[in-house]
């Protein structure tokens, strides 16, 4: 497995090399199959004197879907063992689910008549949920904003893929968020899964249709 390393705002010694390989070896045992993992450290200066940050964010890329992890702590090594014991994690609970799907297939799928979705944990989200996405507003802050602000939120974009909700929670679980969004190849439907306890999981979707011609007038 190839290993890159690249540093934002921060030098990679020797000794952090030298850790790097040490540390992986347990990502090489659970992802055997994988042909790349690239480490980024990124040191983050903060003007309002608090302290300095180090966050290390892990990619491993292989045949199947992109892994990913990161973790920040004001050493960069510890930012490193969180970050890989993170990964670790992931592939550990992604493969006992690949071999619990061979032992008690679960496909998800649709009832006739109920229309219900059965053969995963997952239930749609309750009114106060929909309600909170509908009405809620955080202030959005982008990484080059240099404007102070306790609340920071990366943004980023991603193209649309299509996918089912049980592919989705299997993305989800991978790339170690609480929440994936994508877009249901059942239905169109821009949707989102998101964890709630254990092995259950919430589904959120938008209707997407236009609202009539009165509704629009009004």
């Amino acid at each position: 497995m190839e290993t890159s390393i690249v540093g934002v705002g921060v030098g990679i010694t020797d000794r952090f090399r030298s850790v790097v390989e040490e540390k992986i070896a347990r990502i090489q045992t659970l992802a055997a199959r994988a042909q790349r993992l690239d480490i980024k450290v990124t040191h983050r200066v903060y003007r309002n004197g608090q302290v300095p940050e180090e966050t290390v964010e892990l990619t491993l890329v292989g045949k199947g879907p992109i892994v990913r992890a990161e973790a920040t702590d004001g050493d960069k090594f510890v930012a490193l063992d969180l970050a890989v014991d993170k990964m670790s994690e992931q592939l550990r609970r992604a493969k006992e689910k690949r071999v619990d799907g061979r032992q008690h297939p679960r496909g998800a799928h649709f009832e006739k008549g109920s229309g219900s979705l059965e053969g995963i944990d997952v239930e749609p989200a309750s009114a106060d949920v929909l309600r909170a996405v509908a009405t809620g507003s955080v202030p959005v802050q982008s990484d080059e904003d240099e404007t102070y602000s306790p609340v920071v939120i990366r943004t980023k974009s991603f193209d649309a893929e299509w996918m089912t909700v049980e592919e989705a929670v299997d993305r989800m679980e991978l790339v170690g968020h609480d929440f994936f969004l994508f877009v249901d190849a059942r239905t169109d439907h821009p949707s989102v899964v998101y964890r709630r306890k254990g092995w259950d999981y919430g589904v959120i979707a938008l209707d997407t249709q236009a609202p009539p011609a009165e509704a629009l007038a009004s």
